[in-house]
């Protein structure tokens, strides 16, 4: 039997008028993408979201020279044993949300029922997580589903890239940027 899930609780407060931006990241595997930082900084996040596979803790020392970090362990995160395993961050404001952010919360397309009963149970209407490598957003089982993909080496043919979260008076706008561009990733057409 595996061992409970360690969990966490977080909070973020929204600036005035309701605006927040979040970065996510996810499997930097202790390399993330040279190019990743500097698109960070500039972007000028409220704080980074980092869904697990960090690899060495340095990856989060440089980036909570960005912005505060919020992180999860990931499967690869055995010496983090400091970091939870799912952590509910609550964005205080005008427009509050309630994500959760854990590392493994997909299998293939769908959502796993025991991560959508976490998010449920906890009032979170956004799960970010990571993992597959694979740039995902959907939404399933009632729930809004974020992946970020990659920011760390390149595995198979999947992009490099990194998420954005954006709270406004719009609501929230989530996108995918291309670590080697800088710019915004969409899915190749089929």
């Amino acid at each position: 039997m595996p061992p409970p899930l360690r969990r966490a609780t977080a909070t973020i407060a929204a600036r005035a008028g309701g605006a927040l931006r979040l970065a996510a990241v996810a499997d930097t595997h202790s390399r993330p993408h040279p190019a990743v930082a500097a698109q960070l900084a500039a972007w000028r996040p409220d704080a980074i979201l980092h869904a697990g596979d960090i690899g060495e803790r340095a990856v989060l020392d440089e980036l909570a020279t960005i912005a505060p970090v919020l992180a999860v362990r990931g499967n690869i995160d055995a010496r983090a044993a400091d970091l939870p395993d799912v952590l509910v961050i609550d964005v205080t404001g005008e427009r509050p949300l309630r994500l959760l952010l854990t590392h493994i919360a997909i299998a293939g397309v769908r959502l796993r029922a025991d991560v959508a009963r976490l998010a449920r149970a906890a009032g979170a209407s956004l799960v970010v997580c990571g993992h597959s490598h694979v740039p995902f957003l959907s939404e399933d089982r009632g729930l809004v589903v974020f992946n970020p993909g990659s920011s760390g080496p390149r595995r198979f043919h999947l992009p490099i890239v990194h998420g954005t979260i954006e709270l406004g008076a719009g609501g929230v706008r989530l996108a995918h940027v291309d670590a080697e561009t800088g710019r915004a990733w969409t899915p190749p057409a089929a």
